[in-house]
């Protein structure tokens, strides 16, 4: 016999999985809200697992194991979209500074002294 919680987490984990599939740029606050709910679902099933597990139990566990570190590169991968495009805005934030005001960042400090007169 397999317990509630664990039935419960393999389907919180399935949720986030599906949650981090769905990853458009349009949806992104959504997806993000919906992954951080089914996440924080996660950590309070997380109390009711401890052992003595039963061998269906540890069957399952195994099966957790594997979905776990499919999460686990999802959620990464899903993390570096977002810092990518954070940074491509950064970048493109600045990259307008310098054409609008390209002398912004030159060095005014030091002189030029001619030594050849």
């Amino acid at each position: 016999m397999i317990r509630q919680v664990l039935l419960a987490w393999r389907t919180a984990t399935e949720n986030l999985l599906d949650a981090a599939k769905n990853v458009d740029e349009e949806q992104r606050d959504a997806s993000i809200a919906a992954i951080e709910k089914l996440l924080d679902e996660r950590e309070k099933l997380k109390d009711g697992i401890a052992a003595p597990f039963t061998k269906e139990e540890e069957a399952l566990g195994q099966e957790l194991m594997a979905l776990e570190k499919e999460l686990q590169t999802k959620l990464a991968l899903f993390t570096k979209r977002i810092r990518t495009d954070i940074m491509q805005a950064q970048s493109k934030k600045t990259h307008m500074q310098e054409y609008v005001n390209p002398y912004s960042n030159v060095g005014r400090g030091g002189t030029y002294y001619d030594t050849k007169q």
